[in-house]
């Protein structure tokens, strides 16, 4: 193996043909595709009955859009400068894929959350989407220019410092680095005002409560002595409701098979406690903005008694946004590309995380990754920031994407090319900018097409 030494070489070198000023452009070409087009691409492999819902979502903000547009800000960063080092990617390192999550040992991490469109690229991929994410947000927050460009330089120099702390750390401390709720107080103790110290402690404790007990709260009703999932079509939609009494019963008869090949997955513990459930109601649920049209169920089950339910959620995996533009993924199963991903990435995991490939009743095969439902997930939210705010949330954010990249990329190397002055900070700034104007006049694109009839958007 090349030594440390020759490694940093190696990053410094990369400068020749990848200057780190030269991350600043952002250029499309005449013939770039038209935004529409692509995610009309995306929906023709969706549920049909939800792709209006889609575009309705997508169509409330730039924001919104950006969090359903990675397919689209793929190709335009397969045009961007590279330095020649790939890692692991997120694949959508938005900044709404931040968020608090738990760790099997029960305490309260800050990682990264979605891996749908996880893949092996070049890392600058991730770092761009992450302040284009940065500075669309502060704008719809009215922040003025010099804020913005304050709250991205500061999310990018959070990523290279983080990066360059790795570099001189053992691999096995870089695999142990995690960010508890310990370190977020001390954080907010040191950064934050006493209103955003407040806020920090309240989304901590609301992370602690969400869970499969309070989903159970929230999502069912008892019928019959038993419980059962709730309808509120067509955001939450149960199978006798959503189906006639056969289709019903066979689509259940699909899932239950899903979840017992899905088990196989799993580690020989996991695989115990799981069998220590029974599955009680399922149901089709929708999430997110990007994903609204995917096949996406929701399973309650029961453990010693009533009291004791675990809600999964099963969610159909297609090809990464990335793959055209980094290569295919190493694994023909698309649920295992998102679950290994996600394993290499995530300092903590869901126990309960692992995937399976299931044919439909239309006899299609799809693949799916299955993790719990709630797991003391907490989002925190953006539109409520003020610039500190937004800033201090930025550098969290850029010192966790750099962990994740180290885990998997060369980070000697990634470190020695960014180097320790702010010239690729800046240079990411200037990008950001560029391409949160480019987002607009996508989303725009996406309005007109709504108005013109072209596409049929449905408001919530």
């Amino acid at each position: 193996m090349p030594s440390p030494e020759e490694r940093a070489r190696l990053g410094k070198a990369a400068r020749a043909h990848a200057p780190r000023s030269a991350h600043a452009e952002f250029a499309p070409p005449r013939n770039r595709t038209d935004p529409v087009d692509t995610v009309e691409r995306q929906s023709a492999t969706r549920l049909p009955e939800l792709v209006p819902l889609r575009y309705g979502r997508m169509l409330e903000s730039p924001f919104r859009f950006y969090r359903g547009a990675a397919a689209i800000m793929a190709e335009d960063l397969s045009r961007t400068p590279v330095s020649g080092f790939r890692t692991q990617l997120c694949g959508d390192a938005h900044l709404m894929n931040f968020r608090l999550l738990a760790s099997a040992e029960r305490n309260l991490l800050f990682d990264l959350n979605d891996f749908d469109e996880t893949l092996p690229g070049p890392w600058e991929w991730d770092v761009k989407r992450l302040a284009a994410s940065m500075v669309i947000a502060a704008r719809e927050n009215g922040f003025d220019d010099a804020e913005r460009r304050t709250i991205v330089r500061a999310t990018v120099r959070s990523y290279r410092e983080q990066m360059w702390r790795f570099a001189g750390m053992r691999d096995l401390d870089v695999w142990y680095a995690r960010a508890d709720a310990d370190m977020l107080k001390e954080l907010a103790g040191g950064r934050l005002r006493a209103r955003g110290r407040r806020k920090l402690s309240a989304q901590l404790a609301k992370a602690r409560g969400r869970d499969s007990l309070q989903a159970a709260r929230k999502l069912t009703e008892v019928v019959g002595g038993r419980p059962r999932i709730i309808s509120d079509p067509p955001m939450l939609s149960r199978l006798d409701d959503l189906l006639p009494g056969a289709e019903s019963v066979q689509v259940e008869e699909l899932l239950r098979g899903l979840l017992t090949g899905y088990q196989r997955s799993l580690e020989p513990d996991r695989q115990h406690l799981l069998e220590q459930f029974g599955v009680v109601d399922m149901a089709r649920k929708v999430v997110g903005v990007g994903s609204v049209g995917t096949r996406c169920w929701v399973v309650l089950l029961l453990g010693r008694d009533s009291g004791d339910p675990l809600f999964l959620q099963a969610k159909e995996a297609s090809e990464s946004v990335l793959a055209p533009y980094a290569g295919a993924s190493r694994y023909g199963i698309q649920g295992k590309r998102v679950v290994a991903g996600q394993r290499l990435m995530q300092s903590a995991g869901d126990i309960f995380l692992g995937w399976e490939r299931a044919q439909g009743m239309d006899g299609v095969q799809r693949d799916f990754y299955v993790r719990q439902l709630r797991d003391w997930k907490g989002v925190i939210d953006p539109s409520q920031m003020v610039p500190l705010g937004l800033r201090v949330f930025g550098e969290l954010c850029g010192a966790t994407l750099a962990r994740a990249h180290a885990r998997s990329g060369d980070r000697i190397a990634i470190s020695a090319y960014l180097g320790r002055g702010d010239v690729f900070d800046r240079a990411i700034s200037t990008f950001a900018e560029a391409y949160a104007d480019q987002n607009e006049r996508d989303h725009a694109a996406l309005a007109k097409a709504a108005s013109s009839g072209r596409v049929k958007a449905t408001r919530e």
